[in-house]
């Protein structure tokens, strides 16, 4: 089926005239986790078990508006598996440009997140996560059948490999792949976060091959247009959804002409007129890991300078936050972004706004379908209708910006106040 015939089943497709030719305004999320396979295998341990290949594609089409995800535990054994059974139903097919469409709705990409065994700051060891994706099943089962030499679980997912990522990036393009560092900043398991003050000395000569970078839900494109080496990448803020509802509670727009991986390599790529339109994210603050944390206080330090030792408390017990590193490591006195930058939109997910619990988010998509439709589409008199005045301005001010945040960090989620 051509792209044609799938935007007139699918309105969530936005078309643009470029020229003679038609591009489409897309919403993506690239960082999906698998809980379980369909048999209950255990797949990545801290996710639900809701979360299989299936029922995410169903919760894309039917919930979420989302026409692009990226799962990322596809070199499984297990969900290789199910992706060849979920063929088998005819709901979906691949194609030829790479990804899986389902019901001509969503195009799933087959990703990987592999953690990389890095030689860290001061000589400690370090590691870092990276999503990577491939075109075509035959290229990630390849992938998986030699990333199992490398680490002791190829069934789970994101085990420490002994892979650097100077390494891992070849192995990648060896099976026809891209690969993006994963929610680069936080604490734990990022380039950033524990290994780094720059790409460029982990990747060296094969930088010019990262063109994406996954900012993560404590970071925006204000706090990374700080390095100057970002200058020239592309920046992607996805979901990294360990539950089916915090599917899309960020995202990114593209602008393609069909949706496929390699329509969305060429948009990451900035290359024929693809492109990423926007980044739809949280607000920093409402991250896990956006400011240093005290484990001792059990609360956020919020000063101006960045801190190891808390001031309340004088303990060293700290998670340093992705504010605070990107503090320490930036070398631009501010945000200069590129004239090509697409602007970061923050967006508070439904499931964080005050008042607004499963109940009323049913309501919602009984009335408008999907997500996406609320979050871009709604008036306020239409929210007001279905829920109510009050939510309705509890919604709507949370599209606005209008809400007060308390800042989150050590692991634990910032706060929306009313």
């Amino acid at each position: 089926m051509s792209v044609s015939q799938r935007v007139t089943q699918n309105q969530s497709f936005i078309c643009l005239r470029k020229g003679k030719r038609k591009m489409y305004e897309i919403f993506a999320d690239l960082h999906v986790h698998i809980g379980r396979s369909e048999m209950g295998k255990p797949i990545k341990i801290t996710a639900a078990r809701s979360l299989n290949f299936a029922n995410i594609a169903r919760e894309c089409a039917d919930r979420k508006g989302i026409n692009v995800v990226g799962i990322i535990d596809c070199a499984s054994p297990y969900v290789i598996e199910d992706i060849e059974n979920f063929l088998k139903t005819g709901e979906a097919y691949e194609l030829e440009d790479g990804g899986i469409i389902y019901k001509e709705k969503v195009c799933i990409l087959l990703g990987s997140e592999v953690e990389t065994s890095e030689k860290g700051r001061n000589d400690k060891c370090g590691s870092a996560h990276n999503i990577c994706f491939f075109p075509h099943l035959k290229d990630i089962k390849n992938f998986s059948n030699e990333l199992s030499h490398h680490l002791k679980n190829i069934t789970l997912s994101t085990q420490r490999s002994d892979l650097s990522g100077y390494h891992l990036i070849d192995m990648v393009e060896k099976y026809n792949g891209i690969l993006i560092p994963a929610h680069v900043f936080t604490p734990h398991k990022s380039y950033y976060g524990n290994c780094t003050n720059r790409l460029e000395n982990i990747f060296k000569e094969k930088f010019d091959k990262i063109f994406a970078i996954e900012l993560g839900l404590s970071s925006d494109t204000y706090l990374a247009d700080t390095i100057s080496e970002l200058e020239t990448r592309t920046f992607v803020t996805n979901s990294d959804a360990h539950s089916l509802p915090k599917i899309a509670r960020e995202y990114n727009k593209m602008q393609v002409e069909d949706i496929s991986f390699k329509e969305i390599v060429m948009a990451l790529k900035n290359e024929g007129g693809r492109k990423v339109l926007a980044n739809y994210g949280l607000d920093p603050k409402l991250g896990k890991y956006h400011r240093t944390y005290c484990d001792d206080c059990e609360d956020s330090i919020e000063t101006k300078e960045p801190v190891e030792i808390c001031p309340k408390c004088g303990g060293k017990n700290v998670t340093f936050g992705v504010f605070d590193r990107i503090e320490l490591i930036k070398d631009k006195k501010e945000t200069k972004s590129p004239p090509n930058r697409p602007p970061y939109i923050y967006q508070v997910p439904l499931g964080f706004i005050p008042g607004v619990g499963g109940k009323t988010i049913e309501k919602l998509l009984d009335s408008f379908e999907t997500e996406m439709n609320i979050l871009h589409k709604l008036s306020k008199d239409d929210i007001e209708a279905t829920v109510g005045e009050k939510v309705a301005n509890y919604i709507v001010n949370a599209r606005e910006g209008k809400m007060q945040i308390h800042s989150g960090g050590g692991g634990n989620y910032g706060k929306v106040k009313v």
